[in-house]
């Protein structure tokens, strides 16, 4: 960032712009004042620079710099112009892109790129797009309403996903054709921590001993191994060894799809008690031949569940019914790592069951549920104290003692 320093009593600027050190010149005396009023234009210069409006001319008209930072402004614009349009860089990239993700991600920065962002850019050299035309999209986007009947606006994760595949296509385009990344400045927004609502021990048996018969099992099997909504659904008989109390992870189930898991943490292998395990059992008995892609969890025609409709028909009635806090089924998953960390169960392990790389994430967002787990009033320390307290011999007492 800019400064002010003075030199023989005047005030100068000095800033670097275009990778260059500029030191510039007020002719105005080293006052409170002066320095005051200066430190406001040097901030009104870093914004410019940043948002690639600072005219060097407009500031500095008599500065032996400006023909020299002209003659780059020219030389940099004509390389710019030379640049593909945004649209067909685009296209390009996807293509290169595409082939190491996901389906349902395809589909994602597909419908981002033709949504928000080739309008936006179409018929614009990549070198010419700047901080201010990016941030002016964020902002409309940010604006923007989840539906024609609701007044909610787009929270900071979403308006940071449909903007991810922007910042990825400038960032290569940037790398490839040699210019400054209008995206370097650019932080995401600030996302608030996911919401985690799990349940008590006690709450997960109440709800199972009123969830339909039919989705017994399959809450069983939800509650006590942390799977996600995309993993249980995409569970195949060929996935779960019994004998071994073993489910292996590989697929998950996106939008009717079988896919790989979500990362190559989330391929894993989940130890299961024996609840699961009885649960599984019966579970074999419904739909051990009933799937023709062996799915353990599927409908009378042996096809995927459909995830929506379950919420609907099956966890919502269910919660409503008990006077439970409506809550999203993935807080089974938070409900399974909370009960683990209450039971004194190895972090590493759980994060291993949950498909976590390091134990980082477990403390972050589950410690403030399981009390024992981390106190906050050194009663810990206090109790190692007097475990010693008998080892330790009172000092004789002084004059001034009781």
């Amino acid at each position: 960032m800019g400064s002010i320093s003075a030199r023989n009593g005047v005030l100068w600027f000095d800033f670097r712009y275009q990778d260059r050190r500029c030191r510039e010149t007020s002719r105005l005396p080293d006052t409170p004042a002066n320095r005051k009023r200066l430190e406001q234009a040097a901030k009104r210069i870093e914004a410019e620079i940043t948002l690639g409006h600072f005219d060097y001319a407009k500031w500095f008209p008599d500065s032996n710099k400006v023909g020299i930072f002209t003659e780059m402004e020219i030389r940099r614009t004509a390389a710019q112009a030379d640049t593909p349009v945004f649209e067909e860089f685009a296209e390009v990239w996807f293509a290169e892109k595409s082939i190491e993700w996901r389906r349902s991600y395809r589909g994602h920065v597909r419908r981002f790129l033709d949504a928000y962002h080739i309008p936006r850019f179409m018929g614009l050299p990549v070198a010419t797009i700047t901080k201010a035309q990016i941030l002016a999209l964020r902002a409309s986007i940010a604006n923007k309403s989840h539906s024609v009947n609701s007044a909610q606006k787009l929270s900071a994760v979403t308006v940071n996903q449909i903007m991810l595949p922007l910042r990825m296509v400038l960032s290569e385009a940037a790398d490839r054709f040699e210019f400054q990344n209008p995206w370097s400045k650019i932080k995401m927004l600030k996302q608030q921590r996911p919401e985690v609502e799990p349940f008590s021990l006690e709450e997960v048996f109440a709800f199972l001993e009123v969830i339909r018969p039919d989705f017994h099992d399959y809450f069983v099997v939800r509650f006590f191994t942390g799977l996600r909504s995309s993993e249980i659904d995409a569970l195949r008989w060929q996935n779960v060894d019994i004998e071994k109390k073993r489910i292996y992870v590989r697929e998950a189930l996106v939008k009717g799809h079988l896919e790989r898991t979500k990362t190559d943490g989330s391929t894993r292998s989940v130890q299961i008690n024996q609840l699961v395990c009885d649960a599984l059992n019966r579970q074999w008995i419904i739909s051990g031949h009933r799937s023709p892609g062996g799915l353990v969890f599927c409908n009378s025609k042996g096809e995927a569940l459909d995830g929506p409709n379950v919420v609907k028909r099956v966890w919502h009635p269910a919660l409503r019914y008990l006077k439970m806090r409506p809550r999203r089924p993935y807080q089974t998953r938070h409900t399974a790592a909370t009960l683990w960390l209450a039971a004194g169960e190895s972090p590493e392990w759980i994060a291993r069951q949950l498909g976590h790389t390091t134990t980082q994430m477990l403390f972050k967002v589950y410690s403030r549920y399981v009390p024992n787990l981390t106190r906050n009033d050194g009663s810990a320390f206090e109790a190692v104290l007097a475990q010693q307290t008998g080892n330790i011999t009172p000092p004789n007492k002084g004059p001034h003692g009781p």
